[in-house]
């Protein structure tokens, strides 16, 4: 059942100056962008305890984020820290509250120590990471699916974090932007890398997680939800695995090369083959079945992964 809290309207901040007025610091020295460095300096402030409507992106480091958390069902073990991601428009809030459906209820990071980076999209227009920032799926990850750091790479993102504060603090010219910019998009790039390191580093750990995948879909089908509810969705999977959706797409692809989706698909095809060839049902009982509304669709998907109709698929055993 939904906590009272967690259905409370969440504050909506506009702009940088909102937040940071709001949480008891100082107006930032450029209304686009803030970095707050708890970790080598001592902040006062913090955060509003109500859920929050960010209209930035906010990069968290926090030191203490190792060891314990957990992923999916799993423990992992850096303690040297981590990264958290948040996108505009994502809902941010503290641990108590509960994940409803429709809201991406995020931990507050904004207790310290740690450094946290506000951006505002309009300080990327004009520069080609206001698109590439799309592409890093990890501002949609879940909290317990942050980036965990070794030492190393704890100095790496250390470095810059300090040096975009220094841009911020002590050289604002007509360099600053692009410097900031490129830091920016250099501490991204990293952050995808270690990424992949994480999901490289727990695959011993996940190497069941295509077993756990067909046991949900087996699950799914035998229960016949797919006639009452559809196709299997790849939120669908992802709840039932205790991940978010673009983590898990992730994690599968590493483990695998395929998608959640693509991965799906190729279980429901190879469901329907053994339709086709083992029983008489029509297609388009067999396409119910697999929980489309329409014989058309499932046909189309079929001849896209296996170069054949359906019926032509059934005919070679006939």
């Amino acid at each position: 059942m939904m906590s009272k809290k967690s259905n409370e309207k969440p504050i909506r901040f506009n702009t940088l100056a909102d937040v940071m007025q709001a949480s008891g610091f100082p107006p930032p020295q450029h209304p686009l962008i803030a970095l707050l460095n708890g970790v080598d300096k001592t902040l006062k402030g913090q955060a509003p305890k109500k859920s929050q409507v960010l209209s930035y992106y906010k990069i968290a480091f926090r030191p203490d984020a190792g060891g314990e958390l957990i992923y999916g069902q799993t423990k992992f073990d850096f303690r040297e820290g981590g990264l958290f991601f948040v996108a505009p428009q994502q809902i941010l809030a503290a641990t108590d509250q509960e994940q409803n459906d429709d809201e991406k209820i995020r931990t507050n990071t904004f207790l310290s120590p740690q450094i946290t980076l506000l951006i505002d999209p309009d300080f990327l227009l004009q520069y080609p990471l206001a698109q590439k920032i799309h592409q890093y799926h990890f501002f949609s990850y879940a909290t317990n699916e942050a980036l965990h750091l070794s030492a190393k790479e704890k100095e790496t993102i250390l470095s810059l974090f300090r040096n975009i504060e220094e841009e911020l603090e002590n050289r604002i010219d007509d360099m600053s932007h692009d410097v900031i910019i490129a830091q920016i998009e250099l501490l991204l790039n990293y952050a995808q890398r270690f990424y992949k390191r994480q999901f490289i580093t727990r695959k011993q750990k996940y190497h069941s997680l295509t077993d756990q995948i067909d046991a949900v879909l087996e699950n799914y089908f035998r229960d016949e939800q797919a006639i009452h509810n559809g196709v299997p969705t790849v939120n669908y999977v992802s709840d039932q695995l205790h991940m978010s959706a673009s983590y898990l797409s992730d994690l599968l692809r590493n483990l695998t090369g395929q998608n959640t989706q693509q991965f799906i698909h190729d279980k429901m095809i190879y469901r329907a083959k053994n339709k086709l060839a083992t029983t008489s049902l029509s297609i388009s009982e067999i396409a119910f079945g697999l929980g489309f509304e329409q014989p058309q669709s499932f046909s189309r998907l079929f001849k896209s992964k296996t170069q054949q109709s359906p019926q032509q698929y059934r005919a070679q055993f006939n």
